[in-house]
């Protein structure tokens, strides 16, 4: 392969993105040119639109970020209408995947999700015939507990629907 087919094959194929603002090029010059004992007023009235542009672009690049990254619907939600958000989910839920994908939602957030919540998905579990999600569900709640107290009072709340459901934990299944 010569450098000739090379260079044609490094050429890209088609544009593949459209410029949303189109601005004029800045070109910096240096020597004997018109502009080099320019003052810094004229210099900025010459470019003033240019550098308005510029800064219309971090505007609406911030304006971009904070609508992707940092603004999301349950930021300042209170625990109630967490509990309330979740259990409706849990609720609803009808497949394996749902299910699963509501708990690691509901156990990324940095709180123990109330007994209402856990009672919903434990019966979303049973709904969806899958016994292990539900073994792990106290698993995860073993996990965001403070104490061992605090996961002993979550099993003494919900002691009438594990014997409901048939729910057993991972130490009453592997305690020998």
């Amino acid at each position: 392969m010569n450098t000739r087919m090379i260079a044609r094959s490094l050429r890209p194929l088609a544009r593949t993105t459209t410029p949303v603002i189109r601005m004029g090029s800045v070109r910096a010059m240096s020597g004997s040119h018109a502009h080099e004992n320019e003052s810094f007023e004229s210099f900025s009235a010459r470019y003033e639109q240019f550098f308005g542009q510029v800064q219309d672009l971090f505007e609406l690049q911030r304006g971009l970020n904070n609508c992707f990254a940092g603004s999301h619907a349950h930021e300042n939600e209170s625990f109630e209408s967490f509990s309330a958000r979740y259990e409706q989910f849990f609720g609803q839920v009808q497949d394996l995947f749902e299910l699963q994908r509501g708990l690691n939602n509901c156990f990324a957030y940095d709180l123990v999700p109330s007994p209402g919540v856990v009672e919903a998905a434990l019966r979303a579990a049973r709904r969806v015939n899958d016994y292990s999600t539900a073994v792990r569900i106290f698993e995860g709640i073993k996990e965001k507990v403070e104490n061992k107290g605090q996961y002993e009072a979550y099993l003494n709340e919900l002691k009438g629907i594990r014997e409901e459901l048939g729910i057993s934990t991972k130490e009453e299944l592997y305690s020998s």
